[in-house]
């Protein structure tokens, strides 16, 4: 009843303002709690100012205090504005925008009241008169506090017309209110851009009203809730989709009409803002609307035709339920979807999902109509079937009169019908997908392919035409009728391909032409290119596009007037041709430059590639396929990017610069060792690590001088870049940290491949330096012993480590080496690369393995040299106690000369032993040790030669002594017995002839 509307409407309208006015009162709490809690207070001075202005300047104390008092308001009033420069809207809707400002006017208001405090002015006066240079710091911070809380106060005020407005498209209770706002919405937003002062800008009224589109979109997203949409009344359903729709459409009508306003007044701003942010989302959200709204008008129209009057005519009611079942089905895909159907990122989705119901339809009308074909053959009502077929006309003919001349050609009539039949089951069967000859487009190509299908019956019944008498019988007349059906057939087939054709034409072609040159293939944005990858850019030229300018050609050909517009552009398609083909060459050009980059040029070249985007930008932002200046277009393109590519050369050939001294710090061996003396002949161990340590000395000093050319060649790229030449230019902070990384990559390397270079020498079975071993009684030692050549090994491979530390670090963000640092004892502390390398794992295990290895190979001499332990008795034992344990004895010359053989032996045997023994990188000298045993061995001969012959000196004297108590006659031999005496008591006579 139109009472009870009203009512309704009454109460909906209370219930709007009861929910608005609650919002607002839970607003104005929130804001006063956060102005109780957050309230900045400036600290007044703990001073009293009493007194004139003069006498507390002329105070120096006074003025101390105060001055520390104004510093500190200083502070506060930077920090309260800081921090409100920093703060954001708390939401996306345009109501978050209008408490943002109410919550910064509070503060600010707060804060500049407190300023005009008595206390505070009278401080101010004496800063003044000491003249105090805090109040030239001062007075900016007041100015810039006052034009905040004025910018903050102005737009409070003015947002505050339209805060109604929004209240009504954030809460209000249907479509129909928000319907009724926008208009006069756009008209207060009118407003707020003529009058306001900070709102008449972009840079404001562009956010804020994509805050409204926003708030609208997310209105119709919670509305049209397609899983409960369908279970709704259908008419129920389609209105509240048709008003999302107006409602999306009205606000970007209410745009229009409003910026047409402006533009008519001619004394305002024009509102030239970003339709792609303020419309994209709400004009994609529209079509879906559309979208739900033609498939519940499909479902309605299914149900009106499968009506009660349909079951009484047909009388088969069940296979019409089934139908209905089918068009239920229809809807059920939209009810499951797993993607939001508003966001324009599915659209592809969605699109998929149209096509499958646009199909699953086509499949229902098919069915449909077969039904109805085959319900018709056995309908129940005459009456309702005569109703229906009023509109077909019956002629009769004389059957008498034509029936005898007509036989003849029965036959020839009943062949024709034939062809007929088969000529319309090919078009039939193929009328959705004409075969077509090659390079037709597909409207011409099946007009083509028509005309070629009623050639062939044409040209018979024209045959047919000389004899009248063959059309005018019930057969002819039969034919006549099945040929001109089959003709209307397909004529109406090629008007309505080309009617389709036309009006597709005259829709999109517009569109076409007016598409931009170029399409931006990456993520990044339009105003600035994204840090991880350069924009791509690919030539938009469409498909359809050319589709059409064929489809023209052969239409005209085939006698069809074709669109003015298609014709025109029909006639550029030589033009055409050579803008694509100049835009392609141009947009290969610029990627194969582009990807030359690596990710750190590509960060260090962010500027140019931005000043190379707005040279582009024209192409995918303002010039279209209609645009005169094209050519001009990819000229300047074309210089753009020869300077770019000229700026890249130019990086390009300092980074080769700087590669080439790497990779010479790379190719460094750092572990030089000496070449071998002579063929028998290798250096010593110390001998050999010193030269190591000489050579490497050397090539550390080349290395080191590589390494500080980087710098020079990375200021280079800086004037190159931003023009400057301080090393340390934060647009190549992230440049600076690459090359430094590489270059910690590379003494990386570096040390690691010496360490295992060496390594390797050290188990190859090629000797490096050789150790000789002495007797040192009673062990027998390598010269240097084993620790020495640990020791030395070690302070070899950590000195290679080491050698990183002549590398100094750069202070961040630059390329300058970092200066020596203070440690924790006031020591100073030179930052290098050594403190990362040296706790490199690899690099670690590397300088543990070669010690360990050389040690292996020392513990292997050292088991070998066991086997000369086996002479240890030589000089192991006491000599004199064991020659007078011997000489006690009495011993005959027997035992003597047994003993006298074996130290000969020994003598003998040990110049037969190996006197050089290679283990792996170390050569072990024998001789030295041989020499010392036979010495030893000959030492020990002498001692029994002179024991010997001191025994036989006895016994001759005793032998004397005995002869001349005998016999004196034996003179003689007393003589003889002296000059033996003599010749046993020369030394060393024995030794000689043993």
């Amino acid at each position: 009843m139109p009472g009870e509307a009203i009512e309704y409407h009454s109460i909906q309208l209370i219930r709007d303002e009861f929910l608005m006015n609650i919002q607002k009162f839970a607003s104005s709490i929130q804001r006063t709690m956060q102005q109780l809690e957050g309230e900045i207070k400036l600290e007044m001075p703990s001073i009293s100012v009493a007194g004139e202005v003069s006498d507390l300047a002329a105070d120096p104390e006074i003025v101390e205090i105060l001055e520390q008092c104004v510093i500190n308001w200083l502070n506060q009033i930077s920090t309260a504005l800081e921090g409100q420069m920093k703060k954001t809207p708390q939401g996306n809707g345009p109501l978050a925008e209008i408490e943002f400002w109410r919550e910064r006017n509070a503060t600010l208001s707060a804060l500049h009241e407190q300023t005009k405090l008595p206390i505070v002015r009278k401080v101010l006066e004496v800063m003044k008169e000491s003249d105090s240079l805090l109040v030239a710091n001062l007075q900016p911070v007041l100015t810039e506090l006052f034009k905040f809380h004025m910018e903050a106060s102005d737009n409070v005020r003015f947002l505050s017309t339209v805060e109604r407005h929004f209240k009504n498209i954030t809460h209000g209770s249907s479509f129909h209110v928000v319907l009724e706002t926008i208009p006069s919405m756009m008209s207060a937003l009118r407003m707020v851009w003529i009058i306001s002062r900070h709102y008449n800008k972009d840079e404001r009224m562009i956010p804020l009203m994509e805050r409204i589109a926003w708030e609208i979109a997310e209105r119709v997203c919670k509305v049209v809730n397609l899983r409960t949409l369908f279970k709704e009344n259908r008419t129920s359903a389609q209105h509240k989709t048709l008003e999302a729709r107006n409602t999306l459409n009205m606000w970007k009508k209410a745009y229009f009409d409003t910026r047409a306003k402006i533009e008519a007044s001619g004394r305002e701003a024009r509102w030239e803002f970003d339709r792609k942010r303020l419309f994209e989302r709400t004009d994609y959200m529209a079509t879906i609307c559309q979208d739900l709204y033609d498939i519940l008008q499909v479902v309605e129209e299914f149900y009106n035709i499968f009506g009660p009057e349909l079951k009484a005519v047909t009388g088969d009611p069940k296979r019409i339920d089934d139908v209905l079942c089918r068009v239920d089905g229809l809807v059920t895909p939209m009810e499951n979807l797993t993607f939001d159907p508003f966001s324009i990122k599915c659209s592809q989705y969605w699109k998929y999902v149209m096509d499958d119901f646009k199909i699953e339809v086509l499949v229902i009308e098919k069915e449909a109509k077969n039904f109805i074909d085959e319900s018709f053959k056995t309908l129940r009502s005459a009456e309702a079937a005569f109703d229906m077929l009023l509109k077909f006309k019956h002629i009769r003919s004389r059957e008498a009169i034509n029936r005898q001349m007509m036989m003849k050609f029965n036959d020839i009539l009943a062949q024709y019908c034939k062809e007929i039949d088969i000529v319309n089951k090919i078009f039939v069967q193929n009328l959705d997908n004409p075969p077509l000859y090659k390079n037709h487009p597909p409207v011409a190509g099946a007009i083509y392919w028509e005309r070629s299908l009623f050639f062939r019956i044409k040209h018979t019944i024209l045959r047919f035409q000389e004899v009248e008498e063959i059309l005018d019988s019930d057969g002819g007349r039969e034919v006549k009728q099945k040929y001109l059906e089959v003709g209307r057939m397909m004529k109406d087939y090629e008007d309505r391909k080309y009617e389709q054709w036309k009006e597709m034409t005259e829709q999109i072609l517009p569109t076409l032409m007016k598409k931009s040159l170029l399409t931006k293939t990456s993520a990044a944005g339009d105003e600035a290119i994204n840090p991880d990858r350069v924009a791509a850019f690919s030539i938009n030229f469409s498909p359809a596009l050319r589709e059409i300018i064929n489809e023209t050609k052969y239409l005209e050909q085939l006698g069809f007037p074709v669109p003015e517009l298609a014709r025109n552009v029909a006639l550029q398609e030589d033009k055409f041709l050579r803008y694509t083909d100049g835009i392609q060459r141009m947009l290969d050009h610029y990627h194969t430059l582009t990807g030359t980059l690596n990710e750190a040029e590509s960060l260090l070249l962010d500027d140019h590639s931005q000043e190379l985007l707005r040279v582009f930008r024209s192409g995918y932002k303002r010039l279209n396929w209609n645009s005169l200046g094209i050519a001009d277009y990819i000229t300047r393109c074309k210089q753009a990017i020869g300077k770019f590519e000229s700026l890249v050369h130019q990086i390009h050939k300092n980074a080769d610069d700087i590669s080439s001294r790497l990779t010479l710090i790379e190719s460094i061996n750092l572990f030089k060792y000496p070449a071998p003396k002579s063929e028998d002949e290798l250096p010593g161990v110390k001998e050999f690590f010193e030269h190591i340590e000489r050579e490497r000395a050397k090539d550390v000093d080349h290395m080191v001088r590589w390494y500080l050319a980087i710098g020079p060649l990375l200021t280079k790229v800086e004037g190159l870049v931003v023009h400057t030449n301080t090393g340390k230019a934060p647009k190549l902070a992230s440049y600076y940290e690459y090359w430094e990384n590489r270059i910690y990559e590379v003494l990386t390397k570096l040390i690691l491949k010496n360490l295992q270079s060496f390594n390797s020498l050290v188990l190859g079975n090629v000797p490096l330096f050789q150790t000789e071993t002495i007797l040192t009684a009673p062990e027998i030692i390598l010269h240097p012993n084993a620790n020495e050549i640990d020791k030395m090994c070690v302070h070899c491979v950590r000195n290679c480590v080491e050698m990183t530390k002549h590398f100094v670090r750069w202070m961040n963000g630059s390329c300058i080496e970092c200066p020596p640092q203070k440690g924790e004892e006031e020591e100073l502390v030179t930052i290098s690369f050594y403190n990362d390398i040296s706790q490199n794992p690899q690099i670690i295990e590397q300088a543990v393995m070669i010690p360990q290895n050389v040690h292996r190979i020392l513990v292997n001499l050292m088991k070998y040299l066991q086997r000369w332990k086996r002479y240890r008795p030589l000089w192991k034992l006491d000599k004199a106690i064991v020659m007078e344990k011997f000489a006690a004895k009495k011993p005959p010359c027997v035992a003597y000369d047994e003993k006298l053989q074996f130290y000969a032996r020994i003598t003998t045997e040990v110049m037969h032993h190996l006197l050089i023994k290679d283990e792996h990188c170390i050569r072990l000298q024998l001789g030295p040790l041989a020499n010392t045993v036979q010495e030893n061995a000959k030492s020990w001969v002498v001692s029994l030669g002179r024991l010997l012959n001191d025994s036989a000196r006895e016994e001759l004297n005793n032998l004397h002594e005995e002869i001349e108590v005998v016999d004196p006659r034996c003179v003689h031999m007393s003589a003889v017995h002296l000059k033996y005496v003599q010749l046993y008591r020369t030394p060393g006579k024995l030794s000689i002839n043993f």
